[in-house]
């Protein structure tokens, strides 16, 4: 058995589905799957179960995924441990974001880390919260930023700022002549929000719990979109209204003929962190990431202690 089998069979459970786990690999699927088949008939195991639809783990696989996601994290480490006499900021930093934070920090934050670490190459991955939870534990990326709450064992967690919602209307809407608005008031409008898997949706149905009825009844008005440009450019079409995070609020707004209201209080928010493996052994660099985000400006975001 061998690392590059560790490799495949993890990508393969992440992804669930071979030919994506190839592409991950940057291997052919029929290179994956002789290494697949060939660990299994190595450890008399069959890893996986796998249909015309689906690929899942067998449970019998599962504890030997886990350890082999275990032994690629500590073969990670072992090389960057390898590296620490040598300069901890000439190695590549894998940097991974949530999707509805690295559109409005990462603009400002790579140009940072460029000035203040010009030899540190920036690997950067945009993801669904979950995938980069994996991502990270695995040792695929170096430190996240997500949102709260955030437990991984083994995991340090850095609150970094908070910053409100506010709902985004098109310039023509009657409650654009209102100064503050209530955050239960938006279950009775027209709702464009982000699909399943974003957790931004999942706190905003949970600031306005009235929210989620709309989402599982098919009588009310719910439309979903994949990202908050995709929405705010529904919203300027008139075909409803939103809530998004106040770092996204002023992107071509006037342009678009939007408009944005704060909500009442008391005012739903979300708090954003840094997260990175307890392990990880270049300090350096963590230090030069909150260098960097304590020079920018993160517009709307409270600083948090």
């Amino acid at each position: 058995m061998t690392l590059t089998e560790f490799r495949y069979i993890v990508a393969v459970a992440r992804e669930r589905h071979f030919g994506r786990a190839a592409e991950a690999c940057f291997v052919s699927q029929p290179t994956l799957s002789v290494g697949v088949r060939k660990l299994e008939e190595q450890l008399g195991v069959i890893l996986f179960e796998r249909s015309k639809s689906d690929v899942k783990v067998t449970p019998e696989g599962k504890p030997i995924i886990e350890q082999a996601q275990h032994i690629l994290e500590q073969v990670s480490q072992l090389k960057q441990m390898a590296k620490q006499n040598s300069d901890q900021l000439d190695g590549p930093l894998k940097i991974g974001a949530i999707f509805t934070i690295g559109p409005y920090l990462l603009p400002s934050l790579i140009p940072m880390l460029k000035k203040l670490a010009p030899k540190m190459p920036l690997h950067i991955d945009e993801d669904y919260t979950h995938n980069l939870r994996t991502k990270l534990r695995n040792g695929e990326l170096d430190v996240i930023f997500v949102a709260l709450p955030f437990d991984e064992p083994e995991v340090d967690v850095v609150p970094l700022y908070e910053e409100e919602f506010i709902a985004l209307l098109p310039e023509k809407h009657p409650w654009v002549k209102r100064d503050k608005l209530h955050i239960v008031d938006i279950a009775d409008e027209v709702m464009i929000m982000l699909g399943a898997g974003h957790c931004f949706r999942d706190q905003v149905i949970e600031a306005c719990p009235q929210c989620k009825d709309s989402s599982l009844n098919p009588q009310k008005d719910w439309i979903t979109g994949s990202s908050i440009e995709t929405i705010r450019q529904m919203v300027a079409s008139g075909l409803g209204i939103s809530v998004i995070p106040r770092s996204a609020a002023n992107f071509h707004n006037e342009k678009l003929g939007l408009v944005t209201r704060e909500f009442d209080t008391p005012k739903p928010s979300r708090k954003v962190a840094l997260a990175f493996r307890r392990s990880f052994p270049r300090k350096k660099a963590l230090e030069i990431i909150n260098n960097a985000l304590s020079q920018i400006t993160i517009e709307g975001a409270k600083p948090l202690d």
